[in-house]
């Protein structure tokens, strides 16, 4: 002050000198004040241009995560590799530090399980034993088929009581169990199931449980997915199956062996097994002048939903073929034909065998036996075999193709429920190169008609002579 004072030699009072010096200091504090707040309006800016859906950005702290897995529906060859990079993926989130704690629940047989409370917490020290599922066909917790909005199935199986709701009775189960993630291994009806159930949950209760589902079927018949799990192990061992089951054409002169494949809605199945066993064929060799040929050991017919088929005209192709080489091998899938045979059933006065989601059910009224009856005649065969590769194909291990897919989207499903994001995983074929993505629940559709278009089916029905 002393110093202030005597400045340009013009001495002054040390009051009003102090108060110049107070009005100063007042004037930097709101200056810096001010650049505080312009530096917090920026990085508000830069935060909200980063997220501009102002969804809630990640916390901090990782969160406890308790997991639950279910199988469900018909078996396919990926549901043990499903549960493995399940795991696999969960367990590296917790050692990554993604996640601070993690149970995983296993309930068993699908929906049954989680009506009936019955469920495993899978003990931590496992987590690096799964693995060997890989290795192992079938559910290492079992499946069923259930549907949750079907009451009146739900009451007469036992899974709830006279005026209970099944929403109801899972919804309280998951509450109960203190569920953050539910992962459904399933095909379209167990996802879209686990969906209503997320649904429910979030407005009946307020609570919220992410649901990621991984696409389970051999048909490979859901949309917007361009491969599901286990359909190109299924067309594999299905080929493999008929490797074996041909032979019977050369125990009985002028032999029809119908091959039926599954394949409800769609015939990929069927295709893809009748390419994969007849490109095997171009590799075999056979010894020229004896009744085994390349020509009757393969495929003279492929019969899907998607083509109508016109059995006289076909017996007619048939015939001559069963005159030439001996024997008739047509791949059948079981969907072909159904709507013939059920306007048969009903015009006969016959009830028609439905399951609890309100599909017909195929091994009931049976159209391998339906056909062969039919085109048995045509051909003039004397014996006819059917032989259904469904249930061997369908309870296989994962193959190389499957596991890598199956592992892509286990990866990637970990991080969409980390996220809280919900969905089917899967290669979304509406979206610019295919990602493997958490798809949206209300796009998942099953009865995707397989594409007949493809060049691949075309050669493949040009070199078996079927127009």
């Amino acid at each position: 002050i002393k110093n202030h004072a005597t400045i340009n030699n013009h001495p002054k009072d040390p009051m009003s000198l102090f108060s110049e010096i107070t009005i100063k200091l007042l004037l930097w504090v709101l200056l810096v004040s001010f650049f505080n707040l312009q530096l917090t309006t920026n990085d508000h800016n830069f935060f909200t241009n980063a997220n501009p859906n102002n969804t809630p950005l990640p916390s901090t702290m990782p969160e406890q995560m308790n997991v639950a897995m279910m199988t469900s529906g018909g078996l396919a060859p990926c549901l043990s590799s499903s549960v493995a990079y399940l795991v696999e993926f969960w367990a590296a989130a917790l050692k990554a530090g993604k996640i601070s704690g993690l149970t995983i629940r296993m309930y068993i047989d699908g929906y049954k399980g989680v009506l009936n409370a019955e469920s495993i917490i899978l003990s931590p020290d496992s987590y690096d034993a799964c693995s060997c599922l890989h290795d192992v066909g079938g559910s290492p917790i079992g499946n069923s088929r259930v549907k949750l909005t079907n009451i009146k199935d739900c009451l007469a199986r036992g899974f709830i009581k006279e005026g209970e709701s099944p929403l109801e009775v899972a919804a309280q189960q998951l509450i109960k169990d203190n569920i953050n993630v539910i992962h459904t291994i399933g095909g379209d009806d167990t996802n879209t199931q686990a969906a209503v159930l997320s649904k429910y949950i979030l407005d009946e209760h307020g609570g919220k449980v992410v649901v990621v589902g991984m696409p389970k079927t051999i048909d490979n018949d859901v949309f917007p997915i361009v491969q599901t799990f286990g359909a190109d192990t299924a067309a594999e061992q299905g080929s493999h199956f008929f490797t074996n089951v041909v032979s019977e054409s050369s125990a009985n002169p002028r032999m029809l062996i119908i091959h039926e494949v599954m394949g409800r809605d769609s015939g990929y199945l069927t295709a893809a097994t009748s390419r994969k066993y007849h490109d095997s064929l171009k590799k075999a060799t056979f010894v020229s002048g004896l009744t085994t040929t390349a020509k009757s050991r393969d495929i003279h017919a492929v019969w899907i939903p998607e083509i109508k088929i016109d059995i006289a005209a076909e017996g007619a192709r048939l015939k001559k073929i069963m005159d030439d080489n001996g024997c008739v091998n047509v791949f059948l899938s079981e969907g072909a034909g159904v709507n013939d045979i059920i306007a048969e059933l009903e015009a006969n006065g016959e009830e028609v065998p439905r399951d609890a989601f309100g599909h017909v059910s195929l091994a009931k009224i049976n159209p391998g036996v339906y056909f062969s009856k039919r085109l048995a005649t045509l051909v003039g065969a004397e014996k006819t075999l059917v032989q259904k590769s469904g249930y061997f194909a369908r309870s296989a291990a994962s193959n190389t193709f499957d596991r890598k897919l199956i592992k892509d989207c286990a990866e990637e499903g970990v991080k969409s429920a980390i996220a809280g994001v919900s969905g089917c995983m899967g290669q979304d074929e509406d979206k610019e190169g295919t990602p493997i993505r958490a798809i949206e629940f209300e796009r998942i559709k099953g009865g995707k008609h397989f594409d007949t278009s493809v060049d691949w089916f075309k050669t493949l029905l040009k070199e078996i002579g079927q127009n």
